[in-house]
């Protein structure tokens, strides 16, 4: 583990593996370098890229603040990019390509960017984000916090998170529930079912692909496309067989290809 400090003075702690040109991922919620998709996507791409995978503030071994604010992530994110050369490739999932995106919107030093499922809802395909979720979710208990973002936030049917409280999984989410509402911050108006606002993304100037899975629900399909559409030159992707849970040897072609 290395550890770098934000321009907060937040401790970011930070894996480093493989040879290359520098590759960030960045995770989407309740996952962190140890739990959730990001190992198994170091591990698959480590042959060709020098990969850091880092905690998210408030997560693992990275440290926190009383008040969370969207720039200190970005800044955080700054660091860890500064730490592997001052520019690097990135590839954010779920939430984590939704900070990329902002990332890039404001000028990180990212080479190219490939965003996978950032999880809008563009249109009524899917019953709506409550706007209140921010607060709804700061109000609630760990455990309630993680059955709202999954059934309102995402989607998932009550009896799937109910099964989820059984995997071994589930403590480790618990400790970072208390971020979850960071993650519906970096949302921002993106998630209650408006076309999306192109405006929010002119900014970004380096080469973007966004991905979807193609057994992923439609209203993620659709919030992909349009992300595509209003990413200026950005290209789409759909992986065949894959859904918001992809697996690495999946999406590492993907990134991999596209960063060549």
């Amino acid at each position: 583990m290395d550890t770098v400090v934000s321009k907060d003075g937040t401790t970011i702690a930070y894996d480093r593996r493989g040879n290359g040109p520098a590759l960030v991922l960045v995770d989407g919620a309740l996952c962190s370098r140890a739990q959730g998709p990001m190992p198994a996507v170091a591990d698959a791409l480590a042959d060709r890229f020098t990969v850091y995978n880092y905690d998210r503030r408030g997560r693992g071994d990275s440290g926190d603040t009383g008040a969370y604010e969207v720039d200190r992530e970005l800044e955080d994110l700054a660091a860890v990019i500064e730490a592997a050369g001052g520019s690097a490739y990135v590839y954010g999932s779920s939430s984590g390509a939704a900070l990329a995106l902002r990332a890039a919107a404001a000028g990180l030093p990212i080479e190219k960017l490939v965003a996978f499922e950032p999880p809008y809802v563009v249109d009524d395909s899917r019953t709506r984000i409550p706007r209140t979720w921010v607060a709804d979710l700061e109000a609630l208990e760990p455990g309630d916090a993680i059955r709202y973002f999954f059934t309102k936030g995402i989607g998932l049917p009550g009896i799937f998170v109910t099964m989820m409280k059984l995997m071994p999984a589930w403590k480790p989410m618990k400790a970072m529930a208390h971020t979850i509402p960071y993650d519906a911050r970096i949302l921002g108006d993106n998630c209650f079912g408006e076309p999306m606002d192109a405006a929010q993304w002119a900014s970004i100037s380096q080469p973007v692909r966004v991905v979807n899975g193609g057994k992923s629900p439609a209203w993620m399909k659709a919030s992909t496309r349009a992300l595509a559409d209003a990413v200026p030159g950005a290209g789409h992707t759909e992986v065949p067989g894959q859904n918001h849970m992809i697996k690495a040897t999946a999406i590492a072609p993907v990134i991999a290809g596209f960063c060549a």
